[in-house]
């Protein structure tokens, strides 16, 4: 077993023996055979395109695929064994449909018949020497792949809502076939910058398909306490499990609840006019252990984020949609089964009411007041802007960013997005001028609500973003914050700061090469971070 995709690799370098995340060594093989046997269908996908034949229920399949292998989805050896061999039906399928042969050793690639033997395949084919022996262009090569698992995570959830671009999808397999091909430092930048650019355009299918179907978020204040009565708590990404969920449970007594990334769900119209949508429970997802084991209820996991359960909630936690846990129940999308557990189940005996906070700030409603925050900035109430968002994780550091936020100076406002931002969500920092100095942009796709916020405030001050008085201060852990970072690289964005700790999948040349071009710097302490910024 190798894994070096996450911030929180074993050593700073790789996990070898269990994954950090949980990971066995048998998923991690099976992860890496997938990819494999995804990189031979879109070998055959890449051909089959230049004849003029796409396969859309391939396309989407192929994201899926890519979306299982990111941190904390799929941790089920039985489901990747489906996966692989549906991978290849669809690489025979589309070979024939296309009428090509292609005799690359992943395009021939025959899945052994037993668990334990395509295990073995798997550690045949992984992100090493097996991708690239020369270490530059491998480390390349990863951040591609990363890159690319993240946008399948984003492809993944707007193709659920009907959003779907056939340029996504092309980018996507031929990038992923290139991670087989022989490249040179130039061409694999190239790729890597292009990954930015085409996740820039599956942002934006989700942030259409999210606004166009439950409306645009609005600044809504959450309850952090609870109702009496049964529960339900919502973790994940998914929007659309949400809805159908608040669907389900109309009318039956049971509150639901979000936690972690689910928190900017609060904010949109179409969500928020169920009655029995009450509130947010608990922080980020590297918390759920502790915080699940106390939570009354049911809980469905949507999306990536899920830990091993603690026997204390494991016959109470369910997956849906590409989430698996062997062990924990999986549903389709009929939760009666969830539903059914929560009414069973003692729920909160009381109301307790406690803090709320503030989430819904999106682009919509930030430009709503952008004449406000235009003029606070000419008259100089607002000093500066700080985007201090990304994803959370449990490695020690990350205290950085609760300190950084408590030293931001009163006179600057602080935007957020992603589970990073549970390091400080509850911090009351005020407002100036009634523009509160703490805002929720929403999840770690809302990045595109971030860059759009960026852009028109740019162009209302007739400068480019790099001239504007805004500091980006990112936190990574998966695959998603890559592809986001390579979005911000390719629109030109820089003096970007990335912590608590740099890839280990980037080599110093490869590091030198995006300090000179792009003034990455690694956060250093919170004094000393914003002394560099505001003088």
């Amino acid at each position: 077993m190798f894994c070096n995709q996450c911030e929180q690799t074993a050593k700073g370098t790789g996990c070898t023996k269990i994954g950090v995340c949980g990971k066995q060594p048998d998923v991690a093989a099976l992860q890496d055979l997938l990819i494999y046997a995804l990189q031979g269908l879109s070998q055959v996908a890449v051909q089959a395109r230049a004849k003029g034949i796409s396969d859309p229920a391939i396309n989407h399949f192929v994201a899926e695929g890519i979306f299982s292998t990111l941190t904390n989805v799929d941790f089920d050896p039985a489901r990747f064994q489906t996966l692989i061999a549906e991978t290849v039906r669809h690489r025979e399928a589309l070979a024939a449909k296309a009428g090509i042969q292609v005799n690359t050793p992943a395009a021939t690639f025959a899945p052994a018949a037993t668990l334990d033997q395509l295990v073995a395949q798997g550690e045949q084919h992984g992100v090493t020497e097996a991708l690239e022996a020369h270490a530059d262009l491998r480390s390349l090569k990863q951040i591609l792949l990363y890159g690319l698992k993240g946008m399948a995570a984003y492809a993944d959830h707007a193709a659920i809502l009907g959003r779907k671009d056939e340029a996504v999808y092309e980018f996507m397999q031929r990038a992923l076939a290139a991670t087989l091909d022989n490249k040179t430092l130039d061409e694999l930048v190239g790729l890597c910058m292009e990954c930015g650019q085409v996740n820039l355009k599956a942002m934006e299918l989700l942030d259409d398909a999210n606004t166009g179907t439950y409306g645009h978020p609005v600044p809504t204040p959450v309850p952090l306490g609870h109702k009496a009565g049964k529960a339900i708590l919502v973790s994940g990404h998914d929007l659309k499990d949400l809805s159908m969920l608040l669907e389900q449970t109309a009318g039956k007594g049971i509150y639901i609840y979000t936690h972690g990334e689910m928190l900017p769900c609060h904010g949109y119209p179409e969500l928020k006019k169920h009655p029995h949508f009450y509130g947010h429970y608990g922080t980020a997802w590297q918390n759920q252990q502790k915080e699940f084991a106390e939570f009354p209820g049911a809980i469905l996991m949507t999306t990536n984020c899920i830990q091993k359960p603690a026997t204390s909630y494991q016959d109470n936690i369910f997956t849906t949609g590409l989430v698996g846990w062997p062990g924990v129940q999986h549903v389709g999308k009929d939760f009666t089964p969830v539903i059914e557990k929560a009414l069973a189940m003692p729920g909160f005996a009381t109301d307790e009411d406690a803090d709320s906070v503030l989430t819904g700030f999106a682009r919509n409603a930030v430009l709503g007041v952008a004449d406000k925050v235009i003029e606070a900035v000419k008259g100089g109430a607002i000093r500066h802007f700080f985007l201090v968002a990304g994803c959370d994780g449990a490695k020690p550091g990350r205290n950085y960013y609760t300190e950084f936020v408590e030293k931001v100076p009163s006179d600057c406002v602080v935007l957020t997005l992603a589970c990073g931002k549970f390091r400080f969500f509850d911090k009351k920092l005020g407002d100036i001028g009634g523009i509160p100095r703490l805002l929720d942009v929403g999840q770690c796709n809302d990045a595109y609500s971030a860059i759009q916020i960026a852009l028109a405030l740019a162009g209302a001050f007739n400068c480019g973003v790099n001239d504007l008085p805004l500091s980006l201060v990112l936190s990574w852990y998966e695959q998603k914050a890559v592809v986001i970072l390579l979005t911000l690289l390719s629109l030109g964005i820089k003096g970007i700061r990335l912590g608590p700790s740099l890839p280990a999948f980037i080599t110093p040349a490869v590091l030198n090469v995006l300090v000179e071009n792009f003034d990455i710097k690694p956060i250093t302490t919170p004094d000393e971070d914003l002394k560099a910024i505001l003088g």
